[in-house]
């Protein structure tokens, strides 16, 4: 009676170790059908790299950029008379004055507050505003160019 109490026993501990390794490697299998997909998902965002590299040095074509700005742009060549030497800029401003709240204080935004009107940057005049920029009212047609709007 022992004797079959113990192969009985040696059985259940066996089907228990059969049924304990065949639960890991249902685990092993689905952690390599992760691992596969995750490749996967890493090869395909690497390829979408690759491509809009390849797509941002098309885009950044000096070439390419040139040909544009002279298709859209309305640039001049610059004159010698838009350069002013150094002693015509304006004094530095004074440092910003030291209270409890200096941390929390904009230093460039005092400047700007404390500013008398638009400074002159040099001895080029401000250029006046096309007559095409005036507002128009809603509904009448703009006119149109070629240059996208």
């Amino acid at each position: 009676m022992i004797l079959r109490l113990l192969n009985f026993l040696v059985i259940g501990v066996l089907v228990f170790a059969a049924a304990y390794v065949y639960r890991i490697k249902f685990d092993a299998t689905l952690q390599a059908e992760k691992l596969a997909k995750l490749r996967g998902e890493v090869r395909h965002e690497r390829d979408e790299i690759a491509a809009l590299r390849a797509q941002w040095g098309q885009l950044d074509n000096p070439e390419r950029i040139e040909t544009l700005a002279k298709r859209y742009l309305q640039l001049k060549a610059v004159a010698p008379t838009q350069f002013d030497t150094l002693d015509h800029l304006p004094d530095r401003p004074p440092p910003p004055a030291e209270d409890e709240h200096a941390d929390a204080r904009d230093p460039i935004g005092g400047i700007i507050e404390n500013s008398e009107g638009p400074a002159t940057t040099g001895s080029v005049p401000a250029a006046p505003k096309p007559a095409s920029a005036a507002p128009q009212p809603i509904g009448t047609p703009r006119p149109t160019s070629g240059a996208p709007q």
